[in-house]
């Protein structure tokens, strides 16, 4: 049999961000950490993991569905957003300036790693998309080659609807330094830059 402390160690390790001395520092803290502490995390991860699940309509994560933002009659419900994930979400809710809905992907169109239209929530979304409200859909997906790929594919897919289609800016994070900056991020501030007023 395994040693528990290395096998704690090794699911650690598949988190997202978490490396393998990262792993083995939450592993000692957690064996180190008193029993309550412990049996705290462990119930609150369950009771996220039970409470959470997919809005029916954007399929962003939520304990309630429709989620906070589709069941908000403050929400401006003629623009969509399209997100990979419900992180991206998140971020841009951070931001506290867009006001409309979302509608969250799950995935991004890579067929190197066997990612297809049907597997992600396109058809969803076009089924959205059906009667007049939604004037704008907004893709917001990662600036990487399979966002790209998917931003194009949504794009030409939303051609013929007649609804406006944009994708959000990009260009040099505020703090950062033009020098340090690559090529694709530079052509991305230069080619949607804003006049100055």
């Amino acid at each position: 049999m395994t040693n528990p402390l290395e096998r704690l160690v090794e699911e650690l390790r598949r988190l997202p961000g978490v490396g393998a001395k990262s792993a083995r520092r939450l592993a000692y803290h957690l064996i180190e950490a008193e029993q309550e502490d412990v049996q705290r995390l462990v119930e609150t991860i369950v009771a996220a993991k039970e409470a959470t699940h997919r809005c029916s309509q954007c399929f962003n994560l939520s304990a309630q569905d429709p989620c906070e933002f589709c069941a908000s009659s403050k929400r401006d419900k003629s623009m969509i957003c399209v997100v990979e994930t419900s992180r991206d979400v998140i971020a841009i809710e951070r931001s506290g300036d867009y006001k409309g809905l979302y509608h969250v992907l799950e995935g991004a169109l890579s067929p190197i790693d066997g990612v297809g239209v049907e597997d992600i929530r396109l058809k969803e979304l076009m089924m959205r998309l059906q009667d007049d409200t939604v004037q704008e859909v907004i893709i917001a997906t990662d600036p990487d080659v399979e966002g790209e790929a998917t931003a194009l594919y949504i794009a030409r897919l939303l051609q013929p609807t007649g609804i406006k289609v944009t994708r959000i800016a990009r260009g040099i994070p505020v703090g950062g330094d033009i020098e340090y900056a690559d090529e694709v991020t530079l052509s991305g501030a230069v080619l949607h830059r804003q006049e100055m007023r």
